[in-house]
């Protein structure tokens, strides 16, 4: 069996939504840094035990407040992968409100935190910088090295099934 579920990435410019998609679903990292202009659409499909979940992910530009998206990206979403950058704290600063009004707009939808680019830290800025985030995000991770993209999309897949 095999399912089809919109997959919405949300954060600021530049945080590596488009990178994180790129390691995911092609295997490949740039060091290119270009702007998402709207959405980019793509698919990968991931195969849990005795289903299959086809992932339609939506890697929306990135804007200062989930709010300024357009709504229409978001409707029938079945999960989200909400990215901060971890070198930049204006991206998560209020990533607490950003999440409770995402929920108030996607009730019942899986959200996943995420704070990406780990690999620009030693083991101990990453823990200083944790305790900083409002809330504790589902995993660090690094698009360039590929370090939890896997783990990411594929615990997103369970929590929509």
């Amino acid at each position: 069996m095999t399912l089809s579920k919109k997959v919405i990435l949300l954060g600021h410019y530049g945080v590596g939504k488009s990178s994180l998609t790129r390691r995911f679903v092609h295997r490949k990292c740039s060091d290119q840094y270009s702007t998402t202009i709207g959405v980019n659409i793509e698919k990968k499909v991931v195969a849990l035990e005795g289903v299959e979940v086809s992932m339609i992910i939506w890697d929306i530009a990135g804007e200062s407040s989930h709010q300024k998206v357009p709504q229409s990206y978001k409707l029938g979403a079945h999960g989200v992968i909400y990215v901060v950058d971890l070198t930049r704290p204006a991206t998560y600063e209020q990533l607490d409100t950003e999440i409770i009004n995402l929920k108030k707009y996607l009730p019942n939808v899986p959200v996943l935190v995420v704070g990406n680019k780990k690999d620009l830290f030693t083991e101990k800025e990453r823990t200083d910088i944790i305790k900083q985030l409002p809330l504790s995000p589902f995993a660090l991770s690094s698009a360039k090295t590929g370090e939890n993209v896997d783990v990411i999309f594929t615990e997103l897949a369970q929590r929509m099934v």
